[in-house]
């Protein structure tokens, strides 16, 4: 009886120890930022200006002090005023640890699976999300992984008590994983990778085309025949929803575009696209977004320059696609703003290079009325920083407001800090 007890206090004693911090209450004052640094998310900067926001809204920007007798005051003197950052295709949330397969739930079995939600798999207690929140990360596109067609992502705010209280956006659109006409395998007689062809492309074309074929004719036997997957694809149709499709190479970037045209899909966006800037000028005529993954990936091809991961999102911005980043891995996705701060390092704007993070994904998710910008009207969904928040050197925040909640960023690894500082700085 003892050693049960024992057993229950140690696993309660975890559970305490590995709780993320406590949601917010509602904001019930209103707020006043005084900074000396506004960066708006839109690629203008404003200096010595007052921010006030009530009932989680922006509603008031000038340089004119507010006769607000009940605000409750921030003065931010020199520090630095950002919209919160926006991460798209991750599995935050969706999944704690890569090892673990109990853990992992972005996935479901199939190959076709437009009717399933990510959002009711979305865990607010991951131990993810405050490291994220730590570097100003405050809204994500939770994005189920696999298959053809892989399921609907999601847009939530990092914090809140339940995924019903998370949802920005619960159904945001479809993701399609496309089946390129060769692929890089292992190859045992050279051992190393080479291009072999993809036996199943023609198949799952096919797959595409019919369930875009029926999706089309859904609504004229939906009363008689309901279907989930068919139901759910209506959104593509109707512009309600984004068709995400993630593709790498040249080729299938072009042949994926063009079906998307035929289909009748009102929004396509491209993830990944690292071959993007072949076809820059076809995906600008057609107003095409992209979704550039991990900036500091290795370069695509032998031939190509050491930096031309750090670079694509700017080749594509001077030819006029509209780019924002992400970072797929939610473990690392913390360091998002330093992406953007590696674009500005090889040459982009670094008030274009935030637009990336803030202004860009809201617009290609359709929320551009609500988040990306410090903007009268907008969600106050907003952070103040010490310094630079794309520099991993200055970037230290020291509030942040979802909603116009203030939140607690200390995280476990806050408290990992402290617990060993205090035993080592003796």
């Amino acid at each position: 009886m003892k050693i049960i007890q024992s057993i229950s206090f140690i696993v309660f004693a975890t559970a305490v120890l590995a709780q993320v911090p406590q949601p917010a209450a509602a904001q019930s004052k209103p707020i006043v930022i005084h900074a000396g640094t506004l960066h708006i998310g839109n690629g203008s900067v404003l200096t010595n200006q007052y921010l006030g926001f009530q009932d989680g809204k922006i509603t008031y920007l000038a340089a004119e002090k507010p006769n607000w007798s009940n605000a409750e005051w921030v003065e931010a003197g020199q520090h630095h005023v950002y919209p919160g950052l926006i991460v798209l295709d991750t599995t935050l949330g969706i999944t704690e640890v890569d090892s673990i397969k109990a853990t992992r739930d972005f996935q479901e079995s199939g190959d076709v699976n437009p009717n399933i939600r990510a959002i009711i798999a979305y865990n607010t207690d991951s131990e993810i999300i405050p490291t994220q929140r730590f570097n100003g990360i405050l809204t994500a596109q939770v994005t189920p992984r696999g298959g053809l067609v892989s399921g609907q992502s999601a847009i939530v705010q990092l914090d809140a008590w339940n995924w019903e209280d998370a949802a920005i956006k619960a159904e945001d659109g479809i993701h399609i994983n496309w089946p390129a006409k060769k692929v890089r395998r292992f190859d045992f007689a050279t051992v190393g990778r080479s291009w072999q062809e993809n036996k199943q492309h023609d198949s799952n074309l096919q797959t595409l085309d019919q369930l875009f074929a029926d999706a089309k004719s859904y609504p004229t036997f939906a009363k008689e025949k309901p279907n989930l997957k068919l139901a759910a694809m209506q959104g593509l149709l109707t512009g309600d929803k984004r068709l995400y499709i993630h593709a790498d190479d040249a080729g299938s970037i072009l042949e994926a575009c063009e079906r998307a045209q035929r289909w009748g899909v009102k929004h396509p966006v491209l993830v990944g696209a690292a071959q993007a800037d072949q076809v820059a000028d076809f995906l600008a005529k057609h107003q095409i977004p992209v979704i550039v993954q991990q900036v500091h990936n290795l370069p695509e091809r032998e031939d190509s320059p050491v930096d031309s991961g750090y670079t694509l999102a700017n080749r594509l911005i001077a030819k006029g696609v509209k780019v924002a980043l992400s970072y797929p891995s939610p473990s690392s996705g913390r360091n998002l703003p330093f992406f953007a701060g590696t674009c500005a390092a090889y040459g982009l704007d670094k008030e274009k290079a935030l637009q990336l993070i803030t202004a860009n994904p809201a617009e290609i998710l359709g929320l551009e009325q609500r988040l990306g910008q410090l903007k009268v009207g907008l969600d106050a969904t907003l952070f103040i920083s010490e310094g630079d928040a794309l520099d991993m050197r200055t970037n230290k925040l020291t509030h942040a407001f979802i909603q116009g909640r203030l939140l607690d960023l200390e995280g476990r690894q806050q408290k990992l800090y402290q617990r060993f500082h205090k035993k080592y700085a003796k």
